[in-house]
């Protein structure tokens, strides 16, 4: 769901210019996103009416669609017309659809914070090893041996 009640999937943020289109910029009216998705406009009404395809809103109500929203329409139909899929099973599906996008974002997240942290852990451990006084400590190889050796205390006399 986006934040508009709906499932159009906007992406965060807008743009830093405000003259500055993108394909979440909503400028088409509903005739003219009509015309692109080769939908009636009472059916973008319905899908809208259904939370499938969510428009921005102007001041007065009026719906404007951006060029995200039309290729979601065009998905829409393509589903429902083509593969025979209900309203309501689209639905799900954009909705599944816009969940594995947030969970690829959340794991190529995840991914790059785990690479930062073995960085970091790499730069720690290479300052330890150049910590070390070797000078002191002197390594001799110890070599096992099989004798073995009893201790008695010593008795009081």
């Amino acid at each position: 769901m986006d934040g508009r009640g709906g499932i159009g999937g906007r992406a965060a943020g807008r743009p830093r210019n405000p003259y500055e289109l993108t394909e979440d910029s909503p400028v088409y009216v509903i005739s003219v996103a009509a015309q692109l998705s080769g939908l009636h406009p009472q059916t973008l009404r319905q899908y809208d009416r259904l939370g499938l395809v969510s428009p921005d809103r102007t001041a007065g109500r009026g719906r404007r669609y951006s060029a995200r929203d039309i290729q979601l329409l065009r998905q829409v139909q393509q589903l429902s017309q083509d593969e025979g899929i209900n309203l309501a099973g689209i639905k799900r599906i954009i909705e599944l659809e816009h969940q594995v996008a947030a969970l690829q974002a959340r794991v190529a997240e995840l991914q790059s914070a785990v690479e930062g942290a073995a960085t970091a852990m790499q730069q720690r451990e290479a300052q330890v090893h150049a910590s070390y006084r070797r000078d002191l400590v002197r390594y001799q190889d110890v070599q096992q041996s099989s004798a073995l050796v009893v201790w008695r205390p010593k008795r009081p006399e």
